[in-house]
């Protein structure tokens, strides 16, 4: 890469903008905020001088709109969702001639799910990805080019997102997916039921680190009762951000990345890097002292009303958990970040497929969620009136039930959301002087090329998948488990991707 283009790396990097993110790092929380600099900055406005979409003026045709069906991620469909459908595609069709089929894969079946859907070409429009799948699934040629389509059919859209954002979604300098803009920087949050915090005395402001947690969960246990664990943990996430200190380079691997402020910017193997090695032994002495679920390993959907949690979050978060959990007051603090990494900007993406008939529809539909707030606010929060109700026209909703099953940081842009009541309603500004003020991974920019290293990128993925869910719930002695799977994912080609890593990320910042 020219030293130009790092040159305007280390610019951008320092102004990106906000996406929203928060409920990435939580199985079933449902708000999750991308970049931009001075010069980008559209934020969530439309341009009144831009001009007018040329298709604008063209007849819709509501009573023959397409259904495209869109494949997310999600909890358990309520009973009232094929009504709330029902409710945005009448909108729909009568705005763009556009309706939608949404599927909801569970949190716990969505990764076996998704990649079912890709292999064996089941059909569908949309699909929504992140950094774990994105790379490879692009590779498996499953996602449309949508490089020129995203200019030429969707403007607003296009101008819609900093260029920062678009730029960190490419594959092989090209686009194939619509970023969700919103916090592309990642600020992992620790999360305690405010009731235990009182009961045991707990110092959030004194704990920095996993290790700092030790006494506060023996605490809970010992005054709990056996039944009790602090720190419930699914086979999905296990910790949450337990490997932010690592860029993955889009890999979607964490047993591979760069350490995030290594300036020479070496790839290593993360599991035998020491302070991982004793966070790991940390988590299995906590399975055994029962502070773990005993489930973890196998549990798909996380119980409600946690004690403790781990998120990517922002400001004014814990307003939509407490309502999703059930309870009364959640306290949030900061424990990681901001930080931006290419893998963060990819951290939410909506692709279409390539084998998919209605392309440009996929591609206006998408387009109206990121710049309608109605549209957005239902796809978000559920059936008006049922779900949620209007406080401040499309501003300000008070939700009404907890059992809205979409992730609102898979769907768009956070920027023309509703604040939920109960969160500051300078909310999503506050997301944008956090990512202000975020640091940039010495790889921001960096998505390494897999097209040579599909083989071993599926076969070392595979040793990763057998292990990760008892290595990271605790479940596992990591003494003997480590070892093991750095051989086995040696034997399935470990050395040669980190080889060809390490010689892309040369050649990318020559």
């Amino acid at each position: 890469m020219k030293k130009t283009k790092k040159h305007l790396l280390a610019i951008g990097a320092a102004a990106l903008l906000t996406t929203g993110l928060a409920g990435c790092g939580s199985n079933n929380a449902t708000n999750d905020a991308a970049t931009n600099k001075p010069a980008d900055n559209q934020a969530a406005q439309t341009d009144t001088n831009a001009p007018a979409d040329a298709n604008a003026d063209k007849p819709v045709d509501a009573a023959n709109a397409p259904t495209l069906v869109w494949w997310t991620i999600g909890g358990n469909v309520p009973a009232n969702f094929d009504k709330a459908i029902a409710a945005m595609n009448a909108y729909t069709a009568e705005k763009i001639g556009v309706k939608v089929d949404i599927k909801v894969a569970s949190w716990g079946d969505w990764d076996t799910k998704i990649n079912t859907i890709v292999n064996t070409g089941e059909p569908f429009d949309i699909m929504f990805t992140n950094n774990s799948k994105y790379n490879q699934q692009v590779n498996l040629g499953a996602f449309a080019d949508l490089t020129d389509d995203v200019q030429g059919e969707t403007p607003d859209l296009y101008k819609l997102i900093p260029q920062k954002v678009w730029d960190g979604t490419k594959i092989g300098g090209k686009v194939y997916a619509v970023p969700t803009y919103k916090d592309s920087s990642l600020t992992q949050y620790w999360v305690f039921d405010d009731t235990y915090v009182q009961k045991y005395g707990i110092d959030t402001t004194a704990i920095k680190s996993l290790k700092d947690l030790d006494k506060p969960f023996h605490d809970m246990k010992a005054g709990e009762g056996k039944s009790f664990y602090p720190l419930s943990l699914t086979q999905g996430d296990g910790f949450n951000g337990f490997f932010n200190g690592y860029d993955d380079m889009t890999l979607g691997l964490a047993p591979l990345g760069v350490k995030v402020d290594d300036a020479s910017r070496k790839v290593v193997s993360v599991l035998e890097q020491p302070e991982i090695m004793d966070d790991l032994k940390l988590l299995h002495q906590w399975y055994k002292d029962g502070i773990i679920n005993p489930d973890a390993p196998t549990k798909t959907e996380a119980d409600k009303a946690r004690p403790f949690f781990a998120a990517q979050a922002f400001p004014g978060a814990e307003a939509s958990w407490q309502i999703n959990e059930g309870v009364a007051k959640y306290d949030m603090f900061q424990i990681f970040g901001p930080i931006y990494t290419t893998s963060t900007i990819q951290g939410s993406l909506n692709a279409i497929s390539a084998n998919s008939k209605y392309k440009k529809e996929a591609l206006k539909y998408l387009q109206l969620v990121n710049t309608d707030p109605k549209l957005r606010n239902m796809l978000a929060f559920g059936e008006l009136g049922v779900d949620y109700d209007n406080v401040d026209g499309e501003k300000i909703i008070e939700r009404k039930t907890d059992t809205w099953p979409l992730a609102a940081y898979t769907q768009g842009t956070f920027f023309d959301l509703a604040v939920t009541k109960g969160a500051p309603e300078d909310q999503w500004d506050q997301v944008r002087k956090l990512n202000d003020q975020a640091t940039s991974s010495t790889n921001l920019g960096f998505a390494l090329d897999i097209s040579k290293l599909s083989t071993e990128v599926a076969n070392t993925k595979a040793v990763w998948d057998k292990y990760r869910y008892e290595l990271m719930t605790g479940a596992s002695d990591p003494a003997t488990t480590v070892p093991k799977i750095v051989s086995e994912m040696k034997a399935a080609g470990m050395d040669t991707i980190m080889k060809a890593a390490q010689e892309q990320i040369d050649a990318y910042f020559k």
